[in-house]
């Protein structure tokens, strides 16, 4: 099935090169693929792992370990951020 993935900000880094500059990567996943093993595979640092959403709605950390995705879903990963 196909998702969108989308990583913000120093996440990008983790894209294949020819993603980076758009920051967004359509793929195919198998069913029942969750937020943590897409997390894993994409070998992002945890701790840089801070605001994420499915569709636009925020997904607690303890969900993301199980939440799986679905046909069209819209993952976006972004690390933590700070301002002055």
């Amino acid at each position: 099935m196909k998702i969108t993935l989308k990583l913000f900000a120093s996440l990008t880094d983790y894209l294949p090169p020819e993603a980076r500059y758009s920051n967004i990567v359509v793929m195919d996943i198998a069913p029942e693929t969750t937020i943590g093993q897409l997390v894993e595979q994409y070998r992002l640092p945890e701790k840089l792992v801070h605001l994420v959403l499915v569709n636009g709605s925020y997904v607690t950390p303890q969900k993301r370990p199980t939440q799986t995705l679905n046909e069209g879903d819209v993952l976006a990963i972004w690390p933590p951020i700070a301002g002055g």
